[in-house]
C-alpha cells in the first residue's frame, strides 16, 4: 500500500582494521555488500549504515549488510538510552537488508538499535506509509534506541524510545525473519503513525509489540506467523497470528484479530551462514501445524561452492540460464539486472536467493522468472519491475504437467516482491501465476504502483495481480494492490490464503471504466466458479477512489470478494472499508455483508471513513 498521496494531499568491504585471513577468503560477493566482524568499531559501523540509510523511494542503489557471529555494543546504557554510548544505533533505509550470519539469531548479539522511523509531515501528523524495500534477519537485539542524524535535532524526533524498545515502523516488503528482539517492539512512531504493516516470522520477541490504531493511528494491519511474543498492544483493520505463542485472542469485531493456534503449513527462507570462514547458505525443510520459534529445524546447509555469484551489469540472463542448468543454485548480489530474458529455473531444488532487494529488471516485456515443472524450488527476497507489455512477470510452473508438486519439499516464493510502475515505465496482464502444486507463497507484494514513473490508468496498465492455477496452494501474507480488473484470482482447488490485505485501483477515471460486465467495478478476491473448496481468513480489502472522486462520481465496486457458494468455499474474519475520499464497495461476499460508503461514515475501525465486518461466510 502506499496512501502517499495522502500524506503529501564489487569488492566485499570488511570494515575494521587490517583484514584477517576469514576476511580475505570471503567470496566476491561485490562492493555493495558488507560484511562486519566483531573487530569493527562501533563507531565505523554506524557512519557506514548511516551512509545507505536516506536513499529515496526509487533509488537505483542496493545494499545488504551483514554481521558475523559475536556481539557488537555496548549494553552499559540499555536503562537509559538518552545516555547511553558506544551502541550500534542507525535507522534503516530503502532497499536494505541486514542480517547475522550465524547459525541462529543468538549467534549475534547487536546491543543498540536497527530502526526505522515514520515522517513528520507539515500537519503535525507522522506516517510510514511508504516506509517499503528494507529487512531485518537472523539476529539478536538488545534494545537501546537513539534519534540519529537530522531527527535528533528535531523539538519532536521520532526516534525516541523508552528503555529496552525498539521501533520498526514500516509498511510492506519490509519483513522481519528470525530475529530476537530482547525488549519490547515499537510497530508504531512516537508519536503515532499511520502505517500498513507488514510480515513477521520465525521471530522472538521477549517484551511486548505495540502496533497502535486502536486509540490513534497505528498499524492497518499485520501478520504473524511461527513466532513467540511477550503480549500484543493495539488493534485495527486486520491483525492476523498464526501459530504464534502468546498471542492475543481473536477479536475481530473489537480490535480486528484473528488469531490461529498453528500454521497448516510454512517454509522459513533461506539464509547465509558462516563457520570460520566457509560460507553457506541453510534451507530450512518445510513445518506442518508450527508453532512458535524453531530455530534449529531441520533443513539443507549447501556450501557457497555450490553457488552461482551473480553481479548486476556484469551477468547476463544466458550467463545464469547455463550455471543454472548445469546444476548452480543462484545468488543475485544486490543490484538491478537489466536482462534481456527470463532467469529459467528447469531443476529440482534449485534455490534462487537475492540480497539487499536485488532487482531483476527485465527489457523488452521479457518474463523475470519462469520455474518449470520442477518440484522443491526456492525463490527468495527478490524485487521484480516490470517493463511495457509484458504478459506474466514471473511464472511457476508451465501449466503442462499436473500433479508437480511436493507436501514435503513444497515450492516456496518468500519475500518476492512484484512492482509494476513507480521505478520505471511498466506493464502486465499477469504479475504471478502458479500452475503448480503445493506452492507457498510467503510474504508477497504484488504492487501496481500509484505514485512514481509511468504511473496512469492507461500507463502501468495490469489486469490481476496472481491468478492461481494450481491445487493446494497456500498463500501467507498475501498483499495485492490497485490492479484493474481482479486483484486475485483463484482457480485451483484446496486453495488457502491466511492473511490478505488489498486495495482497489486508486485512479478508474469514471464507473463505465472499470465494469465487469453490467457489475460496478471487480471484486477484489475471485475464487472460480468450478472450485469445490477453498479457505481464506483474515481479508481486508480497501478503497481510495481519488480520481474519480476529483471528477465529481466517485466508483463503488459491487463486491470485495467473489466465490461459489458452497459450504467447501469459506472464509473468515473479513474486513472492508473506505479509507478516504468517495465511493464505497457495495457487499463483503459475493452479495452478502454490509455496505461501506464514504457517504455514510462510521467508526467501526478507528482511522477509516468508514469499514464493516463479517466473521464468516457462509454463516
Amino acid at each position: 500500500m502506499t496512501l502517499a498521496v495522502l500524506a503529501a494531499s564489487g569488492i566485499l568491504a570488511v570494515a575494521g582494521p587490517a583484514p584477517s585471513a576469514q576476511a580475505a577468503s570471503a567470496p566476491d560477493f561485490g562492493p555493495n555488500v558488507k560484511i562486519f566482524d566483531t573487530r569493527t568499531p562501533v563507531d565505523e559501523i554506524n557512519a557506514y549504515l548511516r551512509s545507505i540509510s536516506a536513499e529515496p523511494e526509487f533509488s537505483g542503489n542496493r545494499h545488504a549488510v551483514y554481521f558475523k557471529p559475536g556481539t557488537y555494543g555496548s549494553a552499559a546504557g540499555q536503562d537509559n538510552p538518552a545516555t547511553a554510548t558506544g551502541i550500534v544505533n542507525s535507522e534503516v533505509g530503502y532497499y536494505t537488508s541486514i542480517a547475522g550470519l550465524g547459525a541462529s539469531p543468538t549467534s549475534v548479539r547487536i546491543n543498540g538499535a536497527l530502526h526505522s522511523e515514520p515522517r513528520q509531515n507539515a500537519d503535525g501528523s507522522s506516517d510510514g506509509l511508504t516506509n517499503f524495500y528494507r529487512s531485518l534477519a537472523n539476529l539478536s537485539i538488545n534494545p537501546i534506541q537513539r534519534p540519529v542524524g537530522a531527527d535528533a535535532q528535531r523539538a519532536r524526533p521520532e526516534g525516541v524510545a523508552p528503555a529496552h524498545t525498539m521501533r520498526w515502523a514500516t509498511s510492506q516488503a519490509s519483513s522481519l525473519r528470525r530475529v530476537d528482539i530482547r525488549g519490547d517492539l515499537d510497530l508504531n512512531g512516537a508519536y503515532g503513525a499511520t502505517l500498513f504493516g507488514t510480515v513477521m516470522a520465525d521471530s522472538r520477541v521477549s517484551g511486548t509489540v505495540n502496533s497502535g490504531g486502536d486509540a490513534g493511528p497505528g498499524q492497518a494491519q499485520y501478520y504473524v506467523r511461527d513466532s513467540q511474543i511477550g503480549g500484543w498492544r493495539g488493534g485495527s483493520a486486520n491483525l492476523v497470528f498464526s501459530g504464534v505463542r502468546g498471542a492475543p485472542a481473536s477479536d475481530l469485531t473489537g480490535r480486528g484479530i484473528t488469531t490461529l493456534a498453528t500454521t497448516p503449513v510454512s517454509r522459513p527462507a533461506p539464509f547465509l551462514t558462516v563457520t570460520g570462514d566457509e560460507y553457506a547458505v541453510v534451507v530450512p525443510k518445510a513445518r506442518t501445524d508450527a508453532a512458535g520459534v524453531n530455530w534449529g529445524a531441520a533443513g539443507t546447509t549447501l556450501p557457497i561452492s555450490r553457488f552461482h555469484i551473480a553481479k548486476p551489469g556484469t551477468d547476463t540472463a544466458a550467463g545464469i540460464n547455463a550455471a543454472l542448468a548445469a546444476g548452480k543454485h543462484l545468488i543475485l548480489t544486490p543490484g538491478i539486472y537489466r536482462l534481456n530474458g527470463p532467469i529459467r529455473v528447469t531443476r529440482p531444488g534449485t534455490v534462487v536467493m537475492g540480497m539487499g532487494y536485488a532487482t531483476l529488471a527485465p527489457t523488452g516485456g521479457r518474463a523475470a522468472i519462469e520455474v518449470g515443472d520442477v518440484k522443491g524450488v526456492v525463490l527468495s527476497s527478490l524485487l521484480v519491475d516490470a517493463s511495457p507489455g509484458t504478459d506474466v512477470l514471473v511464472k511457476v510452473g508451465t501449466g503442462g504437467a499436473t500433479g508437480i508438486g511436493d507436501a514435503t519439499d513444497p515450492t516456496t516464493l518468500s519475500d518476492l516482491f512484484v512492482r509494476i510502475g513507480g521505478a520505471q515505465a511498466g506493464s502486465t496482464r499477469t504479475a504471478l501465476r502458479i500452475d503448480q502444486s503445493r506452492v507457498i507463497l510467503d510474504d508477497s507484494w504484488l504492487w501496481r504502483a500509484d505514485h512514481g514513473t509511468g504511473v496512469g490508468w492507461t500507463s502501468n496498465t495490469s489486469d490481476t495481480g496472481l491468478v492461481v492455477n494450481g491445487t493446494d496452494v497456500t498463500a501467507l501474507g498475501l498483499f495485492v494492490e490497485h490492479h484493474q480488473k481482479n486483484q486475485v484470482v483463484w482457480n485451483g482447488e484446496r486453495g488457502r490464503t491466511i492473511f490478505y490485505q488489498s486495495e482497489f485501483p486508486y485512479d478508474p477515471p469514471n464507473q463505465a471504466a472499470w465494469t465487469d460486465g453490467t457489475r460496478e467495478g471487480y471484486a477484489s478476491y475471485q475464487v472460480s466458479p468450478r472450485v469445490t473448496t477453498h479457505a481464506a481468513t483474515g481479508t481486508a480489502i480497501y478503497t481510495l477512489f481519488l480520481d474519480s472522486t476529483f471528477a465529481g462520481a466517485p466508483v463503488r465496486a459491487w463486491t470485495s470478494i467473489e466465490a461459489p457458494r458452497r459450504g467447501s468455499v469459506r472464509f473468515t474474519s473479513m474486513t472492508t472499508a473506505v479509507i478516504a475520499f468517495g465511493g464505497g464497495i457495495r457487499h463483503i461476499v459475493n452479495d452478502t455483508g454490509a455496505a461501506v460508503d464514504a457517504t455514510r461514515p462510521n467508526q467501526v475501525v478507528p482511522g477509516f471513513a468508514a469499514a464493516a465486518r463479517l466473521a464468516a461466510y457462509p454463516g
